[in-house]
C-alpha cells in the first residue's frame, strides 16, 4: 500500500509540475523535512534545507515572471520541457520500494506524462487567453495556474490517492475534448 501511495503522490506532484515547475518541488522538500513523504536515497538532498531554500526562491522568481505580460510567454516555451523533467525526478523521487528499471519507466510515462498534458492544457490556456484578450487575462489565467500547482501538490502530499483520480477525470475530458473536434472537409459539389 506504501508504494501505492507513494506512486499517486508522485504522479499528483508531477501533474502540479504542469502549472508551475517550481512549485511541486519546494512542496516535495517541505513535505519530506516534515515527515509526510520518504524519498529514494539517491533523491535525499531533496529534503536538504539547501534545497528548500533553492525551491522557494525559483518559486518565488518563478510566479513573479508570469506576471509580467511579454515573460510569461517566454517561459511558456521554456516550462513545458522543463515541466516534464521535474515530473519526471519528482515521481522517481518518491517511489523507493520497486525496481529502479520500473521505477525510471513509470516516472517517464506517468509523471512526465501527467506533467505534460497539464503543461500543454495551460499553454493552451494561455494561448487562448492571449488571443482572445490581447493578453489582459494574462494575469487571471496565471493566478489560476499558480492555485491549480499549490492545491494539486497540498492534495498529492496530504491525500494521494484523490489527486490520482482528479487526473484521470482530468484526461478523459481532455481526451473527449480533443477527439470532439474532428474536422471535417467539405466535399464540392459545383462544377468549375
Amino acid at each position: 500500500m506504501e508504494t501505492t501511495l507513494a506512486i499517486c503522490a508522485g504522479v499528483g506532484l508531477s501533474a502540479a509540475c504542469g502549472f508551475r515547475v517550481f512549485v511541486p518541488l519546494l512542496m516535495l522538500s517541505i513535505g519530506t523535512l516534515s515527515g509526510h513523504l520518504h524519498l529514494s536515497p539517491e533523491f535525499q538532498w531533496i529534503g536538504s534545507y539547501p534545497a528548500l531554500v533553492t525551491f522557494a526562491l525559483a518559486t518565488i522568481l518563478e510566479i513573479t515572471a508570469y506576471y509580467i505580460p511579454w515573460l510569461d510567454h517566454i517561459l511558456d516555451t521554456i516550462t513545458t520541457p522543463a515541466a516534464v523533467i521535474a515530473g519526471i525526478l519528482v515521481t522517481v523521487s518518491v517511489v523507493h520500494d520497486m525496481s529502479p528499471f520500473m521505477k525510471w519507466v513509470l516516472a517517464l510515462i506517468a509523471g512526465g506524462g501527467s506533467a505534460g498534458l497539464v503543461q500543454l492544457s495551460t499553454v493552451g490556456l494561455r494561448s487562448f487567453s492571449l488571443g482572445s484578450t490581447g493578453g489582459v487575462a494574462n494575469p487571471v489565467v496565471a493566478t489560476a495556474e499558480l492555485g491549480g500547482s499549490i492545491l494539486t501538490s497540498l492534495i498529492a502530499v496530504i491525500a494521494p490517492i484523490l489527486v490520482v483520480v482528479a487526473l484521470i477525470v482530468f484526461a478523459l475530458f481532455f481526451w473527449k475534448k480533443c477527439s470532439s473536434r474532428q474536422t471535417t472537409v467539405p466535399l464540392s459539389v459545383g462544377r468549375q
